[in-house]
């Protein structure tokens, strides 16, 4: 009988920039079934794209994406921007206004927020053009302002349509492929996950800060094939950074915690709705908005779950909120 804390007793791999869903089912099915969730309908995320409608009627743009439609023949069907043939590019940069940023750009732009949160710059590393120079000495926090590393670890960030997530982790640059070394990664989670690594001396508090970087860490996405891409490249940073730290592999136990956390805090949304794609847009106005124009002549949703508000967890206070509440409106 394999134990449930260590899965199928197989490793899990990683084959480069592509997840191969096939190889998280091998190891543990209900792994994969929490990457899919959708934490707001209680169902799976859904397709949200046409784009393997081609392949049947469970690939429609409102179907649920379920574990036995990306595994067996099809475990390749999801792929990142960069594998996509150059057609499929185009015609997501057309229809969806895909564009994904490279590497040196979402670092240049994540450089911004902490060169405002230390109150200097070049913290992680100095830009050189279309690379960085990455700091070798561990990063300092200046204990007379109270900046210290935990609360750097426990400060909010966000990406908005995040697409596979650039701009958090940075496994590979999402415009070339390339692999990105784990001492070399800029994202918003791999700085803090560095911070807990060279902060840290014994395995229950790594996993305890780890584990509060990755609730601190927030985005959320359109399309269901990018969003299960962008879970999965925190799901495989995790990955990297336990066998760094701790010189091990992750427990399935320790995985499904990390994926429960990912798949609360990505999640699936229309930002100008707040519900899922394709929800049906709640004015209490009378007055024509953007809202009613945007989405004239849309069908309707097909039950009550696609008009649902999203909902997120906030995990310091452990209450559940609607992502819309915490949006300020403006007013004219």
């Amino acid at each position: 009988m394999v134990n449930p804390d260590i899965g199928s007793g197989k490793v899990l791999s990683i084959n480069g920039i592509d997840v191969i869903e096939q190889d998280i089912a091998d190891y543990s099915y209900q792994l994969l079934e929490i990457l899919l969730r959708d934490r707001t309908t209680g169902q799976n995320i859904i397709w949200a794209s046409d784009d393997y409608s081609h392949l049947g009627q469970c690939y429609e743009a409102r179907k649920q994406m379920t574990p036995d439609l990306i595994i067996g023949s099809h475990t390749k069907l999801i792929q990142p921007r960069i594998a996509k043939t150059r057609s499929s590019q185009i015609d997501r940069t057309r229809d969806k206004a895909e564009v994904f940023t490279p590497a040196w750009i979402c670092n240049a732009q994540n450089n911004l927020i902490d060169d405002a949160w230390f109150e200097r710059q070049n913290v992680f590393n100095t830009p050189d053009g279309n690379t960085w120079n990455t700091t070798i000495e561990p990063i300092t926090f200046s204990k007379h302002k109270n900046q210290t590393w935990q609360k750097y670890v426990d400060a909010n960030r966000m990406e908005i349509a995040c697409g596979e997530a650039p701009y958090l982790v940075s496994r590979y640059d999402a415009t070339t492929g390339c692999t990105i070394p784990l001492r070399d990664r800029i994202g918003l989670l791999d700085r803090k996950l560095r911070v807990v690594n060279e902060n840290t001396s014994h395995e229950v508090e790594w996993l305890k800060w780890t584990t509060r970087a990755f609730q601190s860490i927030y985005a959320y996405e359109f399309q269901g094939d990018n969003l299960l891409l962008a879970r999965e490249n925190l799901l495989y940073t995790f990955i990297d950074n336990i066998r760094f730290k701790l010189h091990r592999e992750p427990t399935l136990r320790e995985l499904k915690a990390i994926a429960t956390v990912i798949s609360w805090n990505l999640w699936q949304m229309d930002g100008m709705t707040f519900t899922i794609p394709y929800g049906k847009v709640r004015e209490t106005s009378n007055q024509m908005t953007l809202f009613d124009f945007e989405y004239a002549g849309q069908p309707e949703p097909q039950d009550d779950a696609f008009s649902k508000l999203c909902q997120i967890k906030d995990w310091r206070s452990k209450v559940i909120l609607e992502y819309k509440s915490l949006v300020k409106e403006t007013r004219r």
